[in-house]
């Protein structure tokens, strides 16, 4: 495996801190889910609140990323992760209070769907400046495999502490979870950037300038184009289990929470296996992305029509594999030889299309299902999308 980035004291601690709050992250991202579905029973809402979380990085993102590529990026993490605590800390007020209703929870959901599209372009822009250039491909996949560690240890943990305890002790956990990885980033050490014309360039026009970068690029703009296709059934799927939970099956937070973190167990084991492929040559899109893309989008037919519960968790878990091996694919190649006085503006591009693509499946998934039903729809859009997905493919390749 490509384990370069550990040589790197400050990535090692990076990591460790980092834990902490991807756990806390996806904790609150099952409670929210959780809390939408017990407050309505309405699949719409459910994807509501995915969207009101997920818009603001569409909106703002790009924004950020050029702010991140102006300002001292050590600075901007600390700034946005006391941001994750201080939410953390007004939902579990509001949850304690008898405040939480729909409005108030889609209000937060906003508010840190805003903080999430800042901390983007900062955690794409971070840690690769924690090592040397030669060994950013072994720190994206690291993070990854980070990211999807937590994917499923968090969801479980979650939904374990709603089951058996309630939402309040879910969320109060939430908190303790940001307080040592803050506490790791103070004693990071960053790579100092090398600016050319940016920090001296009018606002927008810096962000031109990395908007035409990524269309000039073949690699990121073809990266982005198919990032943005999968991401709307895949992701978008993968945002409203609380329907196939508890809607579908009848299994409560506790199901949900072993839905997530079976996406989480085939993310994890994406980022081990991708650890261990050999080097792809950037100048091209890497295959296993492209086909994990594919298979990815046939498989949401499939979970449309299972009855079986079992069978439900092998198919999220390979849904969670195949869009790991592609998202991971698709940023080490971007990332690799990105200049980093360019690497939060095109980021937070990347991010924008994946995670808008998102909001907008969670949101049509969510109304077609309320109107014509689970099956139907997963059918019907995963069909599609396959077919249109495999149509771009071949045209790239």
């Amino acid at each position: 495996m490509n384990l370069s980035a550990l040589g790197f004291r400050d990535f090692r601690i990076y990591i460790i801190g980092n834990m902490f709050a991807l756990n806390g992250l996806w904790m609150q991202r099952v409670t929210l889910g959780w809390i939408a579905w017990d407050l309505t029973s309405s699949a719409s809402f459910v994807g509501f609140v995915a969207f009101v979380n997920f818009a603001p990085t569409v909106i703002t993102g790009p924004f950020f990323g050029v702010l991140i590529d102006r300002i001292k990026v050590k600075r901007a993490a600390l700034i946005t992760q006391a941001s994750m605590l201080l939410l953390a800390l007004a939902l579990f007020a509001s949850f304690i209070t008898g405040q939480l209703g729909p409005v108030m929870l889609s209000v937060l959901s906003g508010i840190s769907g805003v903080v999430a599209s800042a901390h983007h372009p900062v955690r794409m822009s971070l840690a690769p400046r924690l090592v040397e250039r030669g060994a950013i491909a072994s720190v994206v996949t690291l993070t990854a495999i980070n990211f999807n560690l937590a994917r499923l240890t968090g969801p479980a943990l979650g939904g374990w502490i709603i089951a058996t305890g309630g939402v309040g002790p879910s969320l109060f956990i939430q908190v303790l979870c940001y307080l040592p990885f803050i506490l790791a980033i103070s004693f990071l050490r960053p790579r100092q950037r090398q600016f050319s014309s940016i920090p001296t360039a009018p606002f927008l026009q810096a962000l031109r300038v990395g908007i035409i970068h990524v269309i000039h690029n073949r690699l990121i703009r073809h990266a982005i184009m198919i990032t943005g296709i999968f991401a709307f059934i895949i992701r978008g799927t993968l945002e409203i289990l609380p329907v196939l939970a508890d809607g579908v099956f009848d299994k409560g937070a506790a199901g949900l929470g072993f839905l997530t973190s079976s996406a989480g167990l085939g993310a994890l084991v994406a980022g081990m296996t991708k650890a261990m492929m050999p080097a792809q040559a950037t100048r091209q899109l890497p295959r296993p992305a492209l086909v994990s893309a594919l298979v990815g989008a046939g498989i949401i037919p499939i979970l449309g029509n299972s009855s079986s519960w079992e069978l439900s968790l092998f198919l999220i878990g390979c849904l969670g594999f195949m869009a790991s091996i592609s998202a991971i694919s698709m940023q080490t190649a971007i990332q690799v030889d990105l200049d980093d006085d360019l690497r939060g503006r095109v980021m937070s591009l990347w991010v924008m299309v994946g995670i808008g693509a998102a909001a907008g499946g969670a949101v049509i998934l969510g109304f077609l299902t309320d109107q014509i039903g689970f099956a139907p729809t997963l059918s019907w859009l995963g069909s599609v999308e396959m077919i249109f997905l495999g149509w771009i493919i071949l045209r790239i390749w």
